[in-house]
């Protein structure tokens, strides 16, 4: 009975988001309360105002002046220490949300650069991450928190008289339509200039990665032109949405002024009628001026606003399809045996056209020990083969088992340990030398280290370095000191770093000379005898020397499979038995070259030079 996983629970989990947030309610609604304690003492001014005009400047009191000004220190004292509680437990949200998000988030943009189109996407859940920290820390979104308290002031503005009241509902009316105009007019632009500005940025980091062809082949005139294009372009959206925004801002900012005159006037007029005081006048300009005073920052920051809301709607989505972490069993340490039944992947559909087939109908079997190389033309899908073969791509039909289990039984931190992969495109990782070998694993030994290095024939090259495995790569400011040939040698290091049971490599000689040949010969024969299966997909007939079985691809299907010395071995005539003897005739070309008359192997070796692969 094959192992099975074991789900914590048949109930619909929550995204690690919708989690997250979940978190976050006790710290919102302490967020909550102390706003309404710093919107109270707010009352503090204006209430003092109205005292002094009305209490100590008719009565001439000195210690009532001083007795008021005694518990108005005390009043704003309390004020600032719930102020910043508030502003520091803001901040610590914020953390709280990049520390939940963030390796989830870093683990999804891993996911989209995968090679696999049904994976991708233009989010960017780390910038999406980054942005909700800083807009939650900001001053806006504590002026987002006084908005629930705003009728506090429009309740004290109609006690002192109704009129007051009412005018400045009207004003708050006027305002909250400014403001949704505002987002009206900026949120297809916002959308379009968060569009803009991750295509731009995505063409500038490949660009930089490309920079030795762009220049080596004069390129820098047209990939300019076209980064500019792409610059115009996002400037051009940012200032479509920013020009209303900016108008929008400086009215709302004028109809603040303008309402505060508005009610001082109003006020002049019913202190002439006598139905109000001069003092209740500046305290019901005071109180006016903090009902709209978070509608008009929000109105001001709206852009910002506008991105943190686009960023939560997209940071939801991406999580959306949350599950439950399983339960692994720990399974018994596999020993090489692989299994590849009906394995078929096809392109992603696009609109209006149909899904071809990349590969269709791929099975094998290997042993502990064996050694398959995988040829074929340019296109065949020996790629995609190596791919889904270590997980990095999934395929639509089939499925691939390591002794007699299927990868997603086992937890894919233990699962990664026993496959080592060579990429046909090979790039290190920022970090040293020692680390990439190690794959970054903190609990893998500098001898383990040392003797990946050793099988792989770059110990003494390593050493040769001014820092050895020291060696820093990839960090900016750190030119890397190595050719392409050494960084595939290195790679191949940290493939069979720990001598995992399954080595899959993609093109492993394609910038390697005789020594590295040699050495990847070696590494290949020393891994088999150690019981690893091994996988090449090859153009080059060198890396088949080590290796027993061979598979020739086809246009996504297998056109031969089986040994490699059969398959390999010329053909020959027969003869009736009777028949007189001829002059020995040159050497006919095998059934390998036959199978694959197109293939890069057969044009650049022939049969002579196959025929001694052994």
């Amino acid at each position: 009975m094959r192992p099975q996983i074991v789900p914590k629970s048949a109930h619909k989990p929550k995204s690690v988001y919708a989690q997250t947030l979940a978190k976050l309610r006790p710290a919102i609604l302490g967020v909550l309360a102390l706003s309404a304690a710093t919107n109270v003492l707010m009352l503090t001014g204006s209430i003092y105002m109205l005292q002094v005009y009305d209490r100590v400047l008719t009565s001439g009191s000195m210690p009532t002046l001083y007795g008021l000004f005694a518990i108005v220190i005390i009043l704003y004292g309390f004020l600032l220490v719930y102020d910043a509680l508030r502003a520091r437990l803001l901040s610590r949200v914020a953390l709280r949300i990049d520390a939940n998000l963030a390796k989830a988030s870093f683990g999804h943009w891993l996911d989209t650069g995968l090679p696999d189109d049904s994976k991708q996407d233009t989010s960017q859940p780390l910038r999406d991450v980054e942005t909700l920290r800083k807009v939650i820390a900001s001053p806006i979104t504590a002026a987002i928190f006084d908005l629930p308290f705003v009728p506090i002031f429009l309740v004290v503005l109609f006690i002192i008289h109704p009129w007051l009241g009412i005018l400045t509902i009207t004003g708050v009316g006027i305002a909250a339509l400014i403001a949704l105009g505002n987002r009206l007019i900026t949120a297809k632009s916002i959308d379009r200039t968060t569009t803009s500005d991750n295509t731009e940025r995505e063409f500038t980091e490949k660009s930089r990665r490309n920079a030795e062809s762009i220049i080596g082949m004069g390129m820098q005139r047209a990939v300019t032109q076209r980064w500019s294009g792409l610059h115009n372009e996002m400037l051009s959206s940012s200032q479509a949405g920013s020009d209303p925004a900016d108008v929008l801002a400086s009215a709302s900012r004028a109809f603040r002024m303008l309402l505060q005159s508005a009610i001082l006037t109003l006020g002049a007029v019913l202190v002439l009628q006598g139905q109000i005081t001069a003092g209740m006048i500046i305290a019901a300009s005071i109180l006016s001026g903090r009902v709209l005073a978070p509608i008009d920052q929000m109105i001001g920051q709206w852009r910002t606003v506008g991105r943190a809301m686009s960023a939560h709607k997209r940071l939801r989505d991406v999580f959306a399809s949350g599950t439950d972490e399983p339960a692994y069993i720990d399974l018994p340490d596999p020993t090489g045996q692989i299994t590849v039944t009906n394995l078929t992947k096809l392109t992603p559909r696009r609109p209006g056209t149909d899904s071809s087939q990349i590969l269709s109908g791929i099975s094998f079997e290997l042993a502990p020990g064996d050694g398959l190389g995988v040829i074929g033309s340019s296109a065949s899908g020996k790629s995609t083969l190596a791919r889904l073969i270590v997980g990095a791509s999934q395929p639509d039909e089939g499925e691939i088992r390591l002794d007699g289990a299927t990868p997603d039984q086992w937890n894919p931190d233990v699962f990664g340990r026993f496959i080592g992969y060579l990429p046909q495109s090979v790039e290190l990782i920022p970090g040293t030398i020692r680390d990439n070998i190690s794959r970054f694993q903190p609990d893998i030994s500098d001898e383990e280290v040392i003797a990946a290095a050793r099988m792989t024939g770059v110990h003494d090259m390593i050493l040769g370095l001014p820092e050895g495995y020291a060696t820093r790569l990839g960090f900016a400011g750190d030119p890397t000191p190595l050719s392409g040939g050494q960084i595939q040698r290195i790679g191949l290091a940290r493939a069979v770093c720990g001598m995992p049971k399954l080595v899959v490599m993609d093109e492993p000689n394609s910038n390697l000379d005789i020594a590295g040949d040699q050495a990847l010969t070696k590494t290949i024969a020393a891994l088999r005898a150690a019981g690893t299966a091994v996988i090449v997909m090859a153009h080059r007939p060198s890396a088949l020397a080590s290796l027993d079985k061979l598979m020739v691809l086809d246009k996504g299907k297998i056109k031969l499979f089986g040994d490699k010395d059969s398959i390999l071995a010329p053909s020959q005539k027969h003869t009736e038995p009777d028949a007189p003897a001829k002059t020995p005739a040159e050497p006919q070309p095998s059934a390998f070259v036959r199978a694959t008359h197109g293939s890069r192997i057969a044009q650049q070796a022939g049969p002579q030079r196959l025929r001694g692969v052994s």
